[in-house]
This record gives structure tokens, sequence and C-alpha cells, in this order.
């Protein structure tokens, strides 16, 4: 059942800031968004790397989150807009503060707000989207719950989990790792990303500059939970350079830490609000430097590089696989 709060959760201000931002606003706390990949996929000119990678077809995926606004980080090179960055402040209490959408109506909501999404995009009116993908988009069948945010934050995380795998959905959850009591205690995803981004503490509270004192604690409280999971898991890094590149067998420690199934080295876009933080085009790797690093990883790892995307300027290493897994 659909619940609200008397005092809505997300002020007005960033409301309209989102809405002007293409985002699809869900109930009281979560959203919708069309990545790039997915307009472009519509249009046949490419798809996006988690396809190439995973079979996550591009066009049906509904990127989307529960908790639209709050994350424990501020990280510096992120796109999205953040509290702080037009005067508000954030409380970690802040999702518990109110009455939260029960699950069913985040994700009915959510296909919805992805049908909207594609009013502009019927072939009757667009000769150049492909018919076929356009009927498939209507019903979308991967949820990335990564749109914003951090989805760990919303304490029905893993009931929403259920309820898409229940309607046929495959999910990506993708976390900043910062609550591991809440990671540990979720029905499994279909595959588990982890945003490390950073080789140890000094680096990640420049570059994350997280809300929770003990952030960097709950990271590796998170990494030493990550062999548990039965899923795929993925350690993300996204590199900055020079603030997060320089010490690759810092990085390589914690992965040996965490065990993942794939590790996955991918260069800052200079996109978004990340530009308004004093980033620039001088901070995003070239595809090659990508590999470079990769390289240095798997000597120092024993995992191996088994597939890359240049136009994403990401790599992909595995210990278990020689090539990417289709989860789909």
């Amino acid at each position: 059942m659909h619940t609200t709060s008397v005092e809505k959760p997300i002020h007005g201000k960033i409301t309209q800031l989102l809405k002007k931002q293409r985002y699809q606003i869900v109930g009281e706390h979560s959203g919708v968004k069309a990545c790039h990949w997915f307009r472009k996929s519509l249009l046949g000119k490419g798809v996006c790397y988690k396809e190439k990678f995973f079979g996550t077809e591009s066009h049906r995926c509904l990127q989307m989150t529960p908790s639209v606004i709050w994350c424990t980080q501020r990280c510096v090179f992120c796109w999205r807009v953040q509290p702080e960055d037009i005067g508000f402040s954030w409380k970690e209490s802040s999702m518990a503060d109110f009455k939260r959408d029960d699950p069913e109506y985040i994700i009915e909501n959510a296909v919805k707000a992805q049908r909207r999404i594609l009013t502009g995009y019927n072939p009757k009116h667009h000769k150049n989207v492909n018919p076929k993908k356009y009927e498939e988009a209507l019903n979308p069948r991967h949820a990335a719950i990564s749109l914003s945010g951090e989805p760990t934050l919303f304490p029905e995380l893993g009931d929403l989990i259920d309820c898409f795998h229940e309607k046929g959905f495959t999910t990506f959850l993708v976390t900043n790792g910062t609550l591991p009591e809440r990671l540990s205690s979720i029905t499994e995803p279909t595959q588990l990303y982890f945003s490390l981004v950073a080789p140890d503490e000094k680096t990640y509270n420049i570059i994350c500059r997280p809300h929770l004192k003990d952030g960097w604690e709950r990271v590796n409280q998170t990494l030493e939970l990550f062999p548990s999971f039965s899923c795929p898991t993925v350690l993300r890094m996204t590199l900055v350079k020079p603030l997060n590149t320089e010490y690759p067998e810092k990085y390589a420690k914690l992965i040996e830490k965490a065990e993942p199934t794939y590790v996955e080295p991918k260069s800052y876009m200079s996109v978004g609000y990340s530009i308004k933080r004093q980033l620039s085009l001088e901070n995003m790797l070239f595809h090659q430097e990508v590999k470079d690093f990769a390289t240095k990883i798997s000597e120092l790892t024993g995992y191996s590089i088994i597939d890359e995307s240049s136009p994403s300027r990401v790599v992909l290493l595995s210990k278990k696989h020689k090539r990417p897994v289709k989860l789909a």
C-alpha cells in the first residue's frame, strides 16, 4: 500500500532540479532516469558495457533508486546533484524519519515512469527507433538499483529486491559499502556492485567526503563481508587522475580481502555536477591508461583481464572466469 508523509521528504527545490535533469520522481523518495546507453540502444547506436559483459540489455534496463537524494558520501567525482551543492544539509536518519512507499508501489510506478520516458521514442513518430526494441523497452526486465543516492539507506531494500525477482527482473545493486549491516540482511541481488574508490583511509576521506565518521571502517567491513555472497560480486574502482590512481598495490590488498568475482577499473567521466567540484577533462583517464592500471592489478592479484569497453573506458578482470558470465 502506498504511504505518504505529512511533510514531503524531498524539498521542492531539489525536486524541481531533479526533474530539470530528466529524473522521474516516483512516490516520496524514489527515482527513475534513462541513461545515455538506454537511448543509444533504442536508436541502434550502441549498448552499455553491462550488456557487453553480462547480457543486461540496455533498452530493457530500469535505472532506478529508492533513495534518490540521500547518500552517506559526497564523492567529488559524482555527476549527480548532492543536497550540499544547492545549500541543503543531509541527515543520516532522514530515510527513517518519514513513512516510506512499499516496494510494490515503487516498482509499479517506476515502470510507468520508464514508459513515460519512452513516449518520445515511439517508432510511429521516430523512424530511427528499432520497433522490436521499443516494444521490449515498455516491459523492462533488468533493475539497476544504482541511479543516485545510497540504496542501502532504504530499510525495505530486501523486500524491494524480492519483489523485483518475483516479477521476473534481474537486479544489479550498486552500493558504496557504508552500511554492511544492511547488506548482510537483504535478499541477494542477481549481481552486487561495490564502488571501491580509494586505496586507503586518507584518500577515502578526500574523495568520498563521508557523512559517517567511521566510513572507512564500514567500507572494510563490507570488503570482509563480500566473500559470503553467493551471487556474482564486482569491485568497481572509479579512477580519478591523479587522486586515486597512484597505489595499485594498496587496491590489490583490498581485492584479496574481498575476493570478488570481478574487478572493474573504470575512468571517471567529466560530466554533471562533478564539474562544479573543480574536476575536469584532465581528471579522466584514457582507455589505455585504465588498461595499464588493470594490468598492474592483474600482476598483483592474479586476476586476468577478460573483457573491456573502450567507449566506456572500463576493463573487466576475473580470477574465476575466462570470459564474463551472462546473467540474462
